[in-house]
């Protein structure tokens, strides 16, 4: 059964999915970064999306 795309809250938006590429690269853009740096981001630090926002700002610096 496919998912249920009106379901979503705050837990999707908390996460980013290694899995999805769009995620991945919707990351990368933000943070002008590649696409491999921001895989390595979310695989390091999980996917919570704050330590991975954490450890892309501290990459740029």
């Amino acid at each position: 059964m496919a998912d249920d795309k009106s379901k979503r809250g705050a837990a999707d938006r908390r996460r980013i999915s290694a899995s999805e590429p769009y995620e991945v690269s919707y990351f990368a853009r933000k943070h002008g970064i590649s696409r491999d740096e921001a895989e390595k981001i979310v695989k390091r630090h999980g996917s919570d999306r704050n330590k991975a926002n954490r450890a892309a700002e501290r990459l740029k610096k």
